[in-house]
């Protein structure tokens, strides 16, 4: 996969109404601070099209990232920030699901997980949210770089176990730093194209 560009083109809040789009949409959800804007700048050769922060709860709308004029990105709210009150919480939680059940153009829904800690309560539940959208999730196990390579397989069938997958899910260890797992999930973008 080229990408030739690839543009910030909508982003939608609690009150938005979701956009009927024609071109095919890959969703990424995860935690707050798991890396999903990293992911996708790093998918999009770009250094900061989306907002990377230091603090949790950076992404509190759905961002639509235009591909190549071929497919959209879509940064959907980080669940399970903490200090976050409950409202909010609960909005971000409707903006997701509305998506989800809304999107009609929905190809793919990739859930990041951290790959150095067990999923939480949070991660499970999302995971069993999205198959029960009727989506297999492509898990992005983050931040590789920061355990040894020998540890990938054992924290890879850590994540495995503690969500419990479903036989012949995908997942790919990726980091933002060495670029590891980016030619997998090109070849699977481009598969589903």
């Amino acid at each position: 996969m080229v990408i030739k560009s690839a543009e910030l083109e909508r982003v939608c809040g609690i009150t938005s109404t979701l956009p009927e789009n024609e071109l095919i949409e890959f969703a990424f959800a995860g935690k707050s601070n798991v890396g999903k804007s990293s992911l996708i700048n790093g998918l999009m050769n770009r250094k900061s099209l989306a907002r990377t922060s230091s603090k949790p709860g950076k992404t509190q709308t759905i961002n639509y990232y235009n591909v190549n004029q071929q497919m959209y990105f879509v940064d959907l709210p980080g669940y399970g920030y903490a200090t976050a009150n409950e409202r909010v919480k609960a909005q971000w939680g409707k903006l997701i699901e509305d998506y989800l059940h809304q999107s009609k153009k929905i190809r793919a829904v990739f859930l990041l997980i951290d790959i150095r800690h067990a999923p939480s309560e949070n991660d499970r539940i999302m995971y069993e949210w999205i198959l029960e959208r009727g989506y297999q999730p492509i898990i992005i196990a983050t931040k590789a770089d920061k355990i040894n390579r020998s540890q990938t397989a054992k924290q890879v069938r850590l994540i495995c176990d503690t969500l419990q997958t479903v036989e012949g899910t995908t997942v790919i260890p990726y980091s933002a730093l060495s670029r590891q797992g980016r030619e997998e999930i090109y070849a699977l973008l481009d598969e589903m194209l």
